[in-house]
């Protein structure tokens, strides 16, 4: 009964040995090697529908977790005093492209060495000096351009002075409106600055007759306009770098100097206030940006570059006469716009930044963090000439060189190649 309910549930077993019977009618057993040939080829084709079509989704995915590196995120991490690391500064005070207040160890700044023992490193990334040879090989035959105020102006100095490593025939470049840049010949590259403080059109307009004898006149600034000192060489340039915010207080344009902004050659109504007035120039300098930059031009905006001024302004009597970074927890007390303090703008600007430059193709540079630790590292009170602070007080916004700026040069560098490798 067990073999007949067997069969019954096999009706295929039971066709397939009805037709195996020999000569007395009994049964034979089946001939399987004639099937088998078939079985073999429907396996195959299982196994390659299976190969093919099931597995590159979870294959794939596999090795991609396992051969390609996590993000890597080099404005996040820590200094670490490490005075036996064995990469100095690339460039010392003879470095023909320095500017008088920035170059510490010609002005005798203290601490210099200590200065430079401090190392940037990332979180979760490694981040090498920039190989100067290697960058300008790299880029060779191409051109890189930093518009701004002097903060970038700060930048391409450290800039300059390390690729110059590479090509001791570097000369200095001024042409197309440039502030200051170097050319390399060895290697075919242009690096420089382009002054645009406001990124935007500002002139100095006198009082009219008829005007409050409160006021000596107007910097008007027309929000649609790009200053010419950047608006028409942005085709020259294969990397860009852009940043505004530093001349955009009070301090730069008291009441009776203000700035007035307008559109279309007409000025904006009701008048807009001066961190307005940013908001508006920055969508109107990215708009220009977007349009006119070809989109072949790597973009960067380089994000606020803090400033350490400690007791005051400074035009009072504000200092920067520390010895080492920052704590990470002193970092807010320092630089929270909440707390009301007087570095509290780099944060403040970043933030409508940011938001101008979502859903574009232009890359956040983000410096600041890195950067607010350094309350060490600023010129303070070694600028070179005697009466400088009697007249400009400490400076505790721009950098020593060599010093932190160095460290901007190593990112970018990092950034830079790593576009141009992928394509």
């Amino acid at each position: 009964m067990a073999k007949v309910k067997t069969e019954k549930s096999n009706p295929s077993s039971l066709s397939f040995c009805n037709s195996c019977t020999n000569g007395g009618g009994s049964k034979m057993p089946p001939k399987l090697p004639s099937t088998l040939p078939y079985l073999i080829l429907l396996s195959v084709i299982f196994f390659y529908l299976y190969s093919n079509f099931l597995l590159p989704h979870s294959s794939s995915a596999t090795t991609k977790a396992t051969t390609s590196p996590p993000p890597c995120n080099l404005f996040r991490g820590n200094w670490v005093l490490d005075p036996n690391k064995s990469t100095k500064p690339l460039y010392n005070e003879s470095c023909p492209f320095h500017r008088n207040a920035w170059n510490c160890l010609r002005n005798q700044r203290e601490n210099m060495v200590l200065i430079n023992s401090w190392r940037w490193v990332p979180k979760d990334c490694d981040l090498s000096m920039i190989d100067p040879e290697r960058f300008l090989g790299l880029m060779r035959n191409r051109n890189i351009g930093l518009v701004g105020d002097s903060l970038n102006e700060n930048f391409l100095v450290s800039f300059l002075c390390s690729l110059r490593v590479a090509d001791g025939n570097a000369k200095k470049w001024k042409k197309k409106r440039a502030w200051r840049g170097a050319y390399f010949p060895k290697f075919n590259v242009t690096v420089a600055y382009h002054r645009a403080v406001l990124l935007a059109k500002y002139e100095w307009q006198p009082k009219p007759p008829t005007v409050n004898g409160e006021l000596k006149g107007i910097y008007r600034v027309d929000v649609d306009i790009p200053a010419e000192d950047w608006a028409s060489i942005t085709d020259f340039y294969d990397v860009l770098v852009f940043n505004t915010g530093h001349w955009w207080g009070y301090d730069k344009f008291p009441k009776e100097t203000p700035l007035v902004f307008y559109r279309a050659g007409q000025p904006i109504l009701p008048p807009l206030g001066l961190f307005d007035g940013l908001k508006v120039v920055l969508e109107n300098m990215v708009s220009y940006i977007e349009k006119e930059v070809p989109s072949k031009t790597l973009k960067f905006w380089r994000l606020q570059s803090p400033r350490h001024f400690y007791g005051g302004e400074w035009n009072q009597n504000g200092s920067c006469l520390l010895n080492e970074p920052l704590k990470e927890n002193e970092l807010d007390l320092w630089f929270d716009p909440s707390n009301n303090g007087v570095n509290k703008e780099a944060r403040k600007i970043n933030h409508v930044i940011e938001e101008t430059l979502q859903g574009t193709d232009i890359r956040l540079l983000d410096l600041t963090h890195l950067s607010e630790f350094r309350a060490d590292a600023h010129p303070a009170i070694w600028l070179g000439k005697k009466d400088a602070v009697a007249i400009w007080g400490q400076d505790c916004m721009h950098w020593c060189l060599p010093g932190v700026p160095d460290t901007w040069v190593d990112i970018l560098s990092e950034l830079i190649r790593n576009s141009l490798q992928m394509g």
